[in-house]
């Protein structure tokens, strides 16, 4: 892997960090891909792609239902969620896996007085299961999922809220995120943004941002900060 790359020479002060959670500290593309052509098959619609519906992870429900449907069916929408969340329950948990260097990630960070927040469009309850399944239960201090918010990301509520419940300022905090909806949420928080190219977006697609940093992995992350 190369090695980081500061995107800009300006110091960053990040005492708290806050992550998303699909493609940036685990990978549930196994569980999206089957919930999203679940749901699909009983609209009468033809299964889409695996790498259609890769791309499509971070995204509201609604606008996946656009992309993946093509156009067919525009007012089925709230049956394709109703669908997909009723899929999830019973295979996102086991379908979840965090990375390998998501412990170590999370032990250098809290090993270093660095307070962790997860704000993601997945459920809050699903992320909390899978972390309290592999030993990562109270790690992080706020976990914001998309149920506790009406408006999902890049709309920066979920965002800013994490960042109150951290008790630091947005300039304080460091947002590490897998796409450039995650990189649009923090330019409209105000807050600095780590990419994370561990998922199916490209360095290109964050040309239009100022990135404080710009990792092949959050893995890369405390040696970023100058945690040892």
């Amino acid at each position: 892997m190369s090695a980081p790359q500061a995107a800009q020479p300006a110091r960053l002060d990040a005492r708290a960090v806050i992550f998303d959670f699909d493609y940036t500290l685990a990978d549930s593309s196994e569980g999206v891909i089957d919930c999203a052509n679940f749901a699909l098959g009983r609209l009468g619609l033809p299964a889409a792609p695996d790498d259609a519906i890769r791309r499509t992870i971070g995204m509201s429900l609604t606008r996946t239902y656009a992309e993946l449907a093509g156009g067919a069916q525009p007012d089925r929408a709230d049956d394709f969620m109703r669908l997909f969340i009723g899929r999830a329950d019973a295979v996102m948990h086991d379908a979840t896996r965090l990375y390998d260097f998501t412990p170590r990630l999370f032990a250098a960070l809290r090993g270093h007085g660095v307070p962790i927040g997860i704000v993601s469009s997945k459920y809050r309850r699903r992320i909390d299961a899978v972390l309290r399944r592999d030993g990562l239960g109270g790690y992080a201090a706020v976990i914001v999922g998309g149920e506790d918010v009406q408006t999902l990301k890049p709309d920066p509520t979920g965002l800013l809220r994490a960042v109150a419940a951290l008790g630091c300022a947005p300039a304080q905090c460091l947002y590490v995120g897998d796409t450039a909806v995650d990189a649009e949420t923090a330019r409209r928080a105000e807050i600095p943004f780590a990419a994370a190219l561990s998922g199916v977006t490209p360095r290109a697609a964050f040309a239009e941002y100022a990135l404080a940093l710009c990792l092949d992995s959050a893995a890369q992350l405390p040696d970023a900060l100058g945690i040892r």
